[in-house]
């Protein structure tokens, strides 16, 4: 993950060993992609393929900010660079905003499955408008699916469970669990396994914990990231919450 913002800098003729995911936030870029000239907009995703020269400059007199996320030939098959070459760049809001979803979930530590799950529609999207078949969902041909996959996450509510790690489990494509599960319950199961996560915090909170124990034992990255979403989701912060549930336990204001 790259995160930049350029003005006068100019990049030469250049290859990478993988895929450049590409979303500009201001302002505009040019660059030349195998001896083409191209250039990459706010509305845009651009993808540059691995192993082809390119550069990039400034289209605008204020440069432009920019974020790139780095695909190795694991997320992306090698046989899709001719394609990338001959279409490096779509109008796709679809697939920008979950890209600028998994930078959000990248630049938080603890968020491992919010980011593989984005990664994977991802993935998914960038197949299809490289070969030219952008398409609705498929649809779920195992009903049962989401309903596994829940008491996987279930039974992983501290240790947590990889996208990855349940596929494999689950003998489902990542994509296909995180798109039965969504469908199954309204909401993807990254923000299902964290409101189980909450769930058992507001527990231990009116055990007496404190919120530094409370964040190990439900299973969040450290305090901060437990107070981040038990704020969004409760709508006060743990020790808050800790304070006023033993307020009114009490019987005082």
């Amino acid at each position: 993950m790259f995160h930049a913002h350029f003005v006068e800098h100019v990049y030469p003729m250049h290859t990478h060993d993988a895929w450049a995911l590409l979303i500009v936030d201001d302002g505009a870029v040019q660059f030349d992609l195998d001896l083409h000239l191209h250039g990459a907009l706010r509305t845009q995703v651009t993808l540059l393929p691995p192993h082809v020269a390119h550069d990039g400059r400034a289209a605008t007199p204020h440069g432009f900010r920019k974020r790139v996320l780095y695909l190795d030939s694991e997320q992306l098959p090698l046989d899709l660079i001719g394609a990338a070459v001959d279409r490096p760049g779509w109008s796709d809001p679809v697939l920008r905003h979950r890209i600028h979803q998994l930078h959000r979930a990248l630049a938080q530590p603890g968020e491992e499955l919010a980011a593989q799950s984005r990664l994977s529609l991802i993935r998914e999207r960038l197949d299809q408008q490289l070969r030219r078949a952008v398409t609705g969902p498929a649809a779920v041909r195992d009903p049962g699916l989401a309903e596994r996959l829940r008491d996987l996450l279930d039974a992983h509510v501290v240790d947590g469970l990889t996208l990855d790690a349940a596929a494999e489990l689950l003998h489902a494509h990542p994509t296909h669990l995180v798109r039965a599960f969504t469908r199954r319950f309204g909401l993807p199961p990254h923000r299902y396994l964290t409101g189980r996560r909450i769930e058992l915090a507001r527990r231990l909170l009116l055990d007496g914990l404190r919120p530094a124990e409370v964040a190990t034992a439900a299973g969040f990255y450290d305090q901060a990231h437990l107070s981040r979403h038990f704020s969004r989701m409760v709508g006060t912060g743990p020790a808050r919450f800790a304070v006023d549930s033993l307020r009114r336990a009490s019987g005082t204001s």
